[in-house]
């Protein structure tokens, strides 16, 4: 089975709801992955930051081949004797009291939610059925029901009401306006973040941002939420993109390279006072905590501090954005180059509703490297954290090569 006919099985049988680059993969290992013509490419998508530590790392292939072989599942109907471990390991590492295990990013934004609305419910005595959430412009948490309904895109959110009530939207990287919202709005328990708002672009704060944030949380009496799914595990040169401002959110939420890329696992962390909110049967997850998650989700982090990946990403993010931005001052087809670590974007010069990004990324498919447009004009460039400095400048060589050629 080629390409073609493999594509034209999903485009018969399966439903419409991605737009993927042309090429059907096979296998993949560190930062390489094999397509089923046998054709080598770099991957500098990384499962949207999932596969942080390489494809198919051994130690967490090997954690996923154990425990696969003794015990799957067991529901939270009973007990099984990895998930204490594993939430013991998570919570020490984050500096949190307790953690609750999910599957999936998306599910892990709905468990904050639900524990934020919670607290302030009994915590802060707002008034039932009034709890409002700040959230920003252009954030991207997952397309769940209730999600959608504080996007500002159109894509993911229209003709998909009626909408959750309940949000407020502001300005991203705007304290004012954040400080703003608060005196204008009553009932405000929490406020979601995403420490880089990686699908809007890679759009990176001001220095300080989230710290100011924080501190109006705080001096508000206002849970600060970090989505840290696709900026956690590493990703941004820290563990956490809100390390680099030595922020520490009231509610923590995991996902992605939580496993590595090699099972669903996610997990929203906080301190007794938020997290013992929920009781029995208030919240839960058949699949959530299952015993091969937590094995995987164990050797996963193990393998970020084992193998210094926060370094690698920092150091390498550095020379990454040294190289193209070299590049880009005698090239008038890209416009800027930001990110932090190995979270990086490319803006093409050219609009939004073009498709130069995505022809672009076609020509580097056909150049031997893996990467996606999003919103239009920019292109997403993320390599698992496990690239070595010669395998990164010959990633620069590709990009400088095709666009210079473009």
């Amino acid at each position: 089975m080629n390409s073609k006919h493999i594509i034209d099985l999903e485009l018969k049988y399966g439903a419409h709801n991605y737009h993927p680059l042309p090429v059907v993969l096979e296998k993949g290992r560190g930062v390489f992955v094999w397509d089923v013509e046998g054709k080598k490419y770099y991957d500098c998508l990384s499962a949207y930051s999932a596969v942080n530590q390489g494809h198919c790392h051994p130690a967490i292939i090997s954690a996923l081949n154990n425990q696969a072989n003794k015990l799957t599942l067991t529901s939270r109907a009973f007990h099984n004797d990895v998930l204490g471990k594993f939430e013991k390991y998570a919570s020490d590492l984050f500096g949190y009291d307790k953690l609750l295990p999910m599957n999936t990013g998306a599910e892990g934004v709905e468990t904050a939610i639900k524990l934020c609305r919670k607290w302030a419910y009994l915590k802060k005595n707002i008034k039932p059925e009034s709890a409002n959430i700040i959230v920003f412009d252009g954030n991207f948490h997952g397309r769940t029901t209730t999600i959608i309904s504080f996007s500002n895109d159109a894509e993911a959110r229209d003709n998909f009401g009626p909408y959750t009530p309940g949000f407020i939207q502001v300005p991203y990287n705007d304290i004012e306006a954040l400080k703003k919202a608060i005196d204008n709005h009553e009932n405000i328990a929490g406020v979601l973040i995403e420490p880089i708002q990686g699908e809007a672009g890679v759009k990176v704060p001001d220095n300080g941002f989230l710290n100011d944030v924080k501190t109006v949380c705080s001096d508000c009496n206002i849970l600060f939420i970090a989505d840290e799914i696709q900026t956690g595990i590493a990703r941004t040169g820290k563990m956490l993109a809100c390390d680099h401002e030595s922020v520490k959110p009231d509610i923590l939420i995991l996902g992605k390279a939580l496993s590595g890329g090699v099972f669903p696992v996610s997990a929203v962390l906080a301190n007794d006072e938020i997290m013992l909110c929920i009781k029995p049967g208030e919240h839960g997850s058949t699949y959530g905590g299952n015993p091969i998650a937590c094995q995987v989700a164990i050797a996963a982090l193990e393998v970020v501090k084992n193998e210094n990946l926060e370094k690698n990403a920092d150091e390498l993010g550095i020379l990454f954005r040294d190289e193209l931005n070299k590049f880009i001052e005698s090239n008038h087809l890209v416009t800027k180059v930001r990110g932090k670590g190995l979270l990086n974007a490319i803006l093409i010069n050219d609009s939004p509703a073009s498709s130069t990004a995505w022809d672009i990324c076609m020509k580097l498919k056909e150049n031997g490297l893996l990467a996606k447009p999003t919103h239009g004009n920019i292109i997403r460039l993320a390599p698992p954290l496990v690239i070595n400095k010669s395998q990164l400048l010959e990633c620069v060589d590709i990009l400088k090569n095709t666009i210079a050629n473009f």
